[in-house]
């Protein structure tokens, strides 16, 4: 089967289109026919073993990537199962954690997979895993958002924003989305209120107080941050940061971590890299509210699978539209 591999770590050049063995589904495996997978920044962490302190957990492989395979997001057919699979059989459409998604055909468990909404594309199944996830943890189970309270969301244009805002807006909130000029129409049309253009404002001025705010860009200091909400709102940390760091984003979460013991304000760190949770139950949460119209994936571009590399440069450049997607079939 085609799949795209990499062999060290190091920038999207490295990644290779190349022929290997398809997986075989064990007990209580799924094999997908992957039709489509979303690329995120979780990708460009793990192609890079970035950062570095991450190589410790052994969860990317400490001198060489410990999954051959990139990718984690995908929508496809279930192609065979494993013994003790009893929720899907071959013919299945199905969305959810993959990893490997970069190939035509990848291994998982039930328990990550979930029901296509049968009116998406797979192009848009394949960009609601990770993002919507992400999000739907980062404003409802963490965040707490509800009615009436005032959220912003930095970093509203992009893959988990544009699901942020929807989900935000959904549960009656006043959303302010933090985003660039030219995604400020697509985050007002998602449902955001107000919009910032961050090259013009900064929305840690103290001029406007939030009770919850989401970060996914991690471009203010945690003082900052702190300024821009109320006095017992809730600050939700996503990640953020570039490459060529030794702790990178995850120094700033633990700073915030540690400021939470000792101010009222809730500081609380949500991480994206791996499905960790219950996360059927979100993916089935997140389905549901595509399936009732009131949650859309925004896929921003989408890229052929020989063209992963390009797709993953353009994420890992921190200003993709929406979800930037590789298509399979």
């Amino acid at each position: 089967m085609k799949a795209i591999v990499q062999d060290r770590f190091g920038p999207p050049d490295i990644l290779e289109p190349t022929d290997i063995d398809r997986p075989e589904p064990g007990a209580g495996q799924v094999l997908v026919r992957v039709h489509a997978a979303a690329v995120n920044p979780y990708d460009w962490h793990m192609l890079r073993g970035d950062p570095y302190a991450a190589r410790l957990t052994g969860d990317v492989g400490l001198t060489r990537p410990k999954s051959r395979v990139a990718g984690i997001d995908a929508a496809g057919r279930v192609e065979a199962v494993g013994a003790g699979v009893r929720g899907l059989q071959p013919g299945d459409e199905v969305l959810g954690f993959c990893r490997g998604a970069f190939a035509e055909y990848a291994s998982t468990t039930e328990d990550l997979l979930v029901t296509k909404p049968a009116h998406l594309t797979f192009e848009q199944a394949a960009a609601v895993p990770m993002g919507a996830v992400t999000a739907l943890r980062g404003i409802r189970t963490v965040g707490r958002a509800r009615a009436g309270q005032r959220v912003l969301v930095n970093g509203a244009g992009g893959g988990v924003g544009t699901f942020a805002v929807q989900i935000a807006a959904d549960l009656g909130a006043e959303v302010t989305g933090v985003c660039g000029a030219r995604n400020a129409d697509l985050v007002r049309s998602l449902g955001a209120a107000h919009v910032v253009d961050y090259a013009r404002e900064d929305f840690t001025d103290a001029r406007g107080h939030y009770d919850v705010i989401l970060d996914n860009v991690g471009n203010h200091p945690l003082g900052r941050l702190r300024r821009a909400l109320t006095p017992t709102g809730t600050l939700v940390g996503n990640g953020g940061g570039s490459p060529g760091h030794v702790f990178g984003a995850m120094g700033s979460l633990l700073k915030l971590l540690a400021a939470d013991a000792v101010v009222r304000q809730r500081l609380r760190v949500i991480l994206p890299a791996a499905p960790s949770g219950p996360v059927q139950e979100d993916l089935r949460a997140v389905t549901a509210l595509i399936g009732s119209g009131r949650l859309t994936p925004v896929v921003g571009r989408t890229y052929p699978l020989a063209e992963a590399a390009e797709g993953v440069r353009l994420v890992e450049g921190g200003h993709a539209r929406g979800k930037v997607v590789l298509t399979v079939r």
